[in-house]
């Protein structure tokens, strides 16, 4: 296990020099790069949201997705996109070819009726949304918003004995991590099951108090415990293994 350790935060620290790409802000506005081209290899999506005033989607953007495609190229056979990877609008025709989505800060996700559609047809069409960076007060507009993509969506706890905390990685406890800006919030795994029936397939896990995209973009910086930074790897590996074999 140490071995590991010390492998997934040599590979993050090796992907944070090579990066060298924080976001990058002009006027108010992030520069957002190039989209890969659909070549049927894993690339990692974003999914983007207009705020007023505030941003939020873009965060750890694109250092933390640049780093956790580098663990799972070492450690798994998955061969995704390394050094390049996605941001699309919820109501982009081209997010149906993308199994898994990232939805970063939604306690500031705001979804008009066109992106809602969007993102519900995908998801019902086997779409995986991980949502992530969002902790107490924040739940409000998320619970408001992801029921305006979902109306009847339950959201509900994961047990630590479903499959997803299993995929790749043994996940032996839930109770490790706590949001990166609030060591009082601890983490809670939450999510929406395919109509609303454990039995079926996650549709949505939502990390509720936990920041893993954070976690993973600094992993290479010393910022955070080693252990809260291979945590996150662990369970977004998880999630990517999870939704792929589901």
């Amino acid at each position: 296990m140490r071995t590991l350790r010390r492998l997934m935060v040599a590979g993050a620290a090796l992907a944070m020099t090579a990066a060298a790409v924080g976001a990058q802000r002009r006027s108010n506005r992030i520069f957002i790069e190039p989209n890969v081209a659909y070549d049927g290899r894993f690339t990692f999506v974003r999914l983007s949201y207009t705020v007023y005033n505030r941003s939020g989607w873009e965060f750890d953007y694109p250092a933390m997705e640049r780093n956790f495609m580098t663990i799972a190229n070492d450690l798994t056979t998955l061969h995704p996109h390394v050094r390049q990877s996605n941001v699309h609008r919820m109501d982009d025709p081209k997010l149906s070819h993308y199994p898994i989505s990232y939805l970063s800060e939604p306690g500031y996700w705001l979804p008009d009726a066109r992106e809602a559609a969007g993102l519900r047809d995908w998801i019902a069409k086997g779409g995986f949304l991980i949502v992530d960076d969002f902790y107490l007060r924040e739940w409000a507009n998320f619970d408001r918003s992801m029921h305006l993509v979902m109306p009847d969506a339950r959201i509900v706890p994961i047990p630590l004995s479903h499959p997803i905390f299993n995929a790749f990685f043994h996940i032996t406890t839930l109770d490790g991590m706590t949001h990166p800006d609030n060591a009082s919030a601890h983490a809670q795994y939450l999510g929406i099951f395919e109509n609303n029936d454990p039995t079926k397939r996650l549709q949505v896990i939502i990390n509720y108090n936990n920041d893993i995209g954070d976690y993973m973009e600094w992993s290479g910086g010393g910022y955070y415990p080693v252990n809260m930074s291979n945590d996150a790897y662990k369970f977004a590996t998880n999630y990517v293994v999870y939704a792929l074999t589901h």
